[in-house]
């Protein structure tokens, strides 16, 4: 038995650099389903101190919204360097830090989503220095297009 060839390519997508803003959509996925194999977030400019919380989530374009991690720690002490890197499970908050690599051992995530938009929620918000935001994802399926806000 043959099967068809699958997609293997590892895609890349990053935001413009802005404010965190609670329910704001950082990629749209369209076309099919990808599995995220990372998805971090990094602080371009310091802000005013804030005493915000970051998670993130996903909305489907059919079914119910996910969040897919815990709360972050504060980013009251977030500078220009520090960065949120994802976990690989639902309730694990994203590691915070503050300047310099971040490493977890349980990366890469693996994370599936359909189409649909990948979003954030902030508690406390919005965050005063600006983000960016980067996916790393394995496309399922031929058709799959990211559309990074």
């Amino acid at each position: 038995m043959s099967y068809p060839e699958q997609k293997t390519d590892t895609g890349r997508a990053v935001t413009s650099t802005k404010v965190m803003t609670n329910g704001d959509t950082l990629f749209t996925i369209s076309g099919g389903a990808i599995l995220i194999v990372g998805l971090t977030s990094y602080c371009v400019t310091t802000g005013t101190p804030a005493a915000s919380t970051v998670q993130y989530n996903f909305v489907p374009l059919v079914g119910a919204a996910a969040t897919f991690s815990g709360a972050s720690a504060s980013l009251i002490s977030a500078v220009a360097g520090s960065s949120l890197l994802v976990a690989d499970v639902q309730t694990t908050a994203p590691t915070f830090v503050v300047s310099g690599a971040n490493n977890q051992n349980t990366y890469p995530i693996g994370i599936f989503c359909p189409p649909g938009d990948i979003r954030i929620i902030v508690g406390t918000g919005p965050t005063t220095g600006t983000w960016h935001h980067h996916l790393l994802y394995r496309a399922l399926e031929n058709s799959v297009y990211i559309t990074a806000s």
